[in-house]
């Protein structure tokens, strides 16, 4: 649809007024109580709601030695 009418500050900005961005809503984990959004698996230590979902300790040792890996090749 074109706008015939030109639009006045006060109505672009009375329009624009709801496109602010808004601040991610935090909870603390329960069990490491890092900071983490609501209803996802926290990052740190992998628990929701209780249960272990993801098994951090293995992924960041299998980074390490990836990364042990590459710079031996790299010599």
């Amino acid at each position: 649809m074109v706008i015939r009418m030109r639009h006045t500050r006060a109505h672009t900005a009375n329009r624009r007024s709801h496109h602010a961005l808004k601040t991610p809503s935090l909870n603390l984990c329960k069990e490491c109580g890092s900071p983490k959004t609501p209803h996802t698996v926290c990052q740190v230590c992998g628990k929701y709601k209780g249960k272990q979902i993801l098994d951090v300790y293995s992924k960041i040792a299998k980074k390490e030695k990836k990364a042990k890996e590459k710079a031996n090749a790299g010599k």
